[in-house]
């Protein structure tokens, strides 16, 4: 029998979450767009946008942010110009790390 494991998101996390959501119907509604137009343009379900709009954490961050990005909700208070700025310098900075991070070596005690 195999048991599945539910996760549990941190008070932040489904805050975060649940105001994307309502931050998204909001901006649907006041649109005048309904949630099978947003959904078909989405490439989503109604179903799966309602659990957007409320705040389902099972859904896809990329749907999420696709649902977002029709009804003109900013993503990351940048217009999508700054956004790509903003991107090229996160990945300069990951170009100048090391590519992969190990744990710290435990310190051998030889002294006997």
């Amino acid at each position: 029998m195999t048991q599945s494991r539910s996760h549990s998101y941190s008070k932040q996390t489904t805050e975060a979450i649940r105001l994307l959501g309502r931050m998204i119907r909001l901006a649907r509604k006041e649109r005048k767009l309904t949630a099978e137009d947003v959904a078909e343009r989405v490439g989503i379900t109604r179903l799966t946008l309602r659990k957007i709009e409320t705040g389902d954490p099972k859904v896809s961050i990329g749907l999420a942010f696709e649902a977002a990005t029709i009804v003109g909700v900013p993503l990351f208070d940048l217009t999508p110009t700054s956004l790509r700025a903003e991107a090229e310098r996160v990945e300069g900075k990951l170009a100048l790390l090391p590519k992969h991070t190990h744990a710290p070596r435990k310190e051998i005690k030889d002294d006997f």
